[in-house]
C-alpha cells in the first residue's frame, strides 16, 4: 500500500526502528507474530458467501456473488474469477471515494493472483455450455478497517467467503439454459491458499505488519501458499531489496505460518 506518513508520526516511526533492534515490536508482539486473528463466515444474507476477518484492529468484509455469462475467448471452458476491491472512505483518512485508485487495484491483483494461480476454484466444473455460458463468480472485498495489512487478511476473507458460497444444484438441459433444483451445492474450490506478509524495517523482517510498520518499511512482501505447502504467488511493494538469504527465510517462515492459518480456519 502507498504511504501517508501523516498517519503515523515520525516519533512512532523512530520508536518502532528502536525497538527492533532489540527484537520488540511496538505492540508487543514478537517478530513472527500474528495479531489476534478471527474469522466469521455467512454474515451477509443476501450474499452467496461471505466472511468477515479481523486482523488486530483491520477488519475486511468479503462477499460473493454468482452469476451467468460468457467466457474469455481464450478460455472458452473456464468459467470467470472476479475480484473488485473497495477502500471504503470510513476505514482510513487515506482512503477517498471514487474510481479504484492504485491501492485498490494492487490489492484486488494480489488477491486475485494468489486464488487464480494456486486453481483454488475448478474454473472447468464452472463451465456450462462451451464458448457461451459460464458462471462468474465475484468477488467482492471491502475494507472496513484500517491498521495495516490488508493483504493477508483479503486473500484469507476470500477464501472463507468461497468456501462459505452456495449455489442452486442445476443440470444443463439441451438448450443450454440450467434447470435448476431445490438443493445447495458449494462451489469447486480444490485448493485454499493463505496469504502471508513481511516487512523488513532496517535489518529486521516483522510478520503481518501493523499500518505504523508498513509506513516504516523499507520493502515488504507478500507470499500465497497452498494447503500442499507449495509457492502460489509472490508480490514484492517498496522500493527496499531482500538478500537471497532473507528470501529463504521469508519463505520457509511464510509455509511454517500459512499452514497454522490454514489449519485453524480454512480446515473442514
Amino acid at each position: 500500500m502507498s504511504e501517508n506518513l501523516g498517519m503515523v508520526s515520525k516519533i512512532t516511526q523512530k520508536r518502532i526502528s528502536e525497538l527492533l533492534k532489540q527484537d520488540k515490536r511496538i505492540d508487543g508482539r514478537g517478530l513472527n507474530d500474528y495479531r489476534e486473528l478471527k474469522v466469521e463466515a455467512g454474515l451477509i444474507e443476501r450474499a452467496a458467501g461471505s466472511a468477515l476477518v479481523t486482523l488486530g484492529k483491520t477488519k475486511v468484509m468479503v462477499g460473493v456473488k454468482i452469476e451467468t455469462g460468457t467466457p474469455y475467448p481464450d478460455t472458452p471452458d473456464n468459467g470467470v474469477l472476479t475480484v473488485n476491491v473497495e477502500l471504503v472512505p470510513l476505514a482510513s483518512p487515506k482512503f477517498e471515494p471514487g474510481p479504484p485508485k492504485e491501492d485498490a487495484i494492487e490489492l484486488a491483483r494480489v488477491v486475485d493472483r494468489g486464488i487464480r494461480e494456486s486453481q483454488a476454484l475448478d474454473l472447468k466444473k464452472l463451465c456450462i455450455v462451451s464458448g457461451k455460458k459460464v458462471f462468474i463468480i465475484f468477488v467482492d472485498i471491502y475494507a472496513l478497517d484500517f491498521d495495516g495489512n490488508l493483504f493477508d487478511a483479503s486473500t484469507l476473507a476470500s477464501i472463507a467467503a468461497l468456501k462459505n458460497a452456495k449455489m442452486k444444484d442445476y443440470v444443463i438441459k439441451k438448450d443450454g439454459e440450467l434447470e435448476y433444483k431445490a438443493n445447495d451445492i458449494s462451489l469447486p474450490l480444490q485448493n485454499y491458499p493463505v496469504a502471508i506478509s513481511t516487512a523488513k524495517i532496517d535489518d529486521k523482517l516483522v510478520v503481518d505488519p501493523s499500518l505504523g510498520e508498513e509506513i516504516a518499511a523499507d520493502a515488504a512482501i507478500t507470499v500465497a501458499i497452498g494447503k500442499k505447502g507449495n509457492i502460489c504467488a509472490i508480490q514484492k511493494r517498496k522500493v527496499g531489496t531482500f538478500s537471497v538469504d532473507e528470501i529463504i527465510q521469508i519463505i520457509n517462515l511464510s509455509k511454517q505460518k500459512a499452514k497454522e492459518i490454514g489449519a485453524m480456519f480454512l480446515k473442514g
